[in-house]
């Protein structure tokens, strides 16, 4: 009875495997559309993650990785306790408050707009004000930055836009340098954010929005509906699985900001609130930590290694714990 089911077994396993096989030649096309998606996530997703051994490892660049010395956690327990620990504590810190800032106020804003798009019943209006909300988002990095410090500029006679606002406002001092004060770092970051990606965050939400059935809203104005009441009980039940999938999202990257406008805005006089995780494990591994770590520890890759593992690791944990609350609570998750 064992031997005949063994056979049976194997004859389904190759059932299968001619049933995959002729899915495949069925839809070859497609397949040979997907090879550069499976090319490009081999190279730059899966193959580097062997770097991630330098983090336990006394790494030489003249030894390579295997060849350095096996150094266990000990990169770890200098990274949480030892003579650095507190900048990268506040990097650490730095980056949770700014993805805070960015769920309270920067995720409703394409939320907001796009319920505002799909109100405008004028296509050609529509659609040049959709262009103009993305645009940001298409712009250039450093030119970003540099309009940014442009219009918060005050120094050699030189006022920017922003600050000449604040200060008709009563805001700020004459003598306030926004780009220089950590205190407004914060508010300089989230606000141009929302600028450069409310705009084309909102295209998910509009679509989303456009697949509600039009029957829907009918039945809602028969029942007497006012349009805030629509939005309440139609629009924004409609787009739940969206916004749900989309909040689990952004909540897996709590530890990550944008490295390169940070890099472009910061300096060592706002390193207080604008230091983060992305910029701590660069400085570390590329260009020392400001000199307060002890000999070799000022520049070492084993160390940024280490500080990019731990975030990796805690983003890991905050999906899967976002994406089982969600399960459980609305039958909606990404996995």
């Amino acid at each position: 009875m064992g031997f005949f089911g063994k056979t049976h077994s194997l004859q389904e396993l190759e059932r299968r495997q001619k049933g995959v096989l002729a899915t495949i030649i069925k839809d070859w096309q497609l397949y040979v559309l997907l090879l550069p998606m499976v090319a490009f996530f081999f190279l730059w997703r899966y193959l580097p993650m062997g770097g991630i051994l330098v983090a336990f490892k006394r790494y030489k660049v003249t030894e390579g990785v295997m060849g350095s010395e096996f150094a266990g956690f000990y990169y770890f327990r200098e990274l949480f306790f030892g003579a650095g620990s507190g900048e990268f504590w506040r990097a650490f810190r730095n980056t949770f408050m700014l993805n805070i800032y960015g769920l309270l106020f920067a995720f409703p804003v394409p939320i907001i707009l796009a319920l505002l798009f799909s109100e405008i019943r004028s296509v050609v209006y529509r659609t040049a004000a959709q262009t103009l909300s993305y645009m940001p988002n298409f712009i250039s990095e450093v030119i970003i930055t540099t309009l940014i410090i442009l219009i918060t500029s005050n120094s050699h006679g030189s006022v920017g836009l922003v600050t000449r606002v604040l200060q008709a406002l009563g805001l700020i001092s004459e003598q306030t340098k926004l780009m220089f004060e950590p205190a407004y770092f914060r508010s300089v970051y989230i606000v141009s954010d929302i600028w450069i990606k409310a705009g084309y965050g909102s295209i998910v939400y509009f679509a989303a929005i456009m697949g509600i059935p039009p029957s829907n809203y009918e039945a809602a104005r028969v029942d007497g509906a006012t349009k805030l009441d629509q939005i309440r009980h139609v629009t924004l039940p409609g787009i739940a699985t969206t916004l749900t999938i989309m909040l689990i999202l952004r909540i897996g990257q709590m530890l990550q900001v944008g490295f390169e406008k940070v890099l472009l805005l910061y300096n060592p006089a706002t390193y207080e609130t604008s230091d983060v995780l992305a910029t701590y494990v660069f400085r570390t591994g590329m260009g020392g930590v400001g000199g307060r770590m002890a000999g070799a520890l000022a520049t070492s890759p084993s160390l940024a290694t280490a500080a990019g593992l731990f975030e990796a690791l805690i983003a890991m944990v905050l999906v899967l714990g976002a994406n089982y609350i969600s399960r459980k609570i609305s039958d909606t998750s990404v996995f």
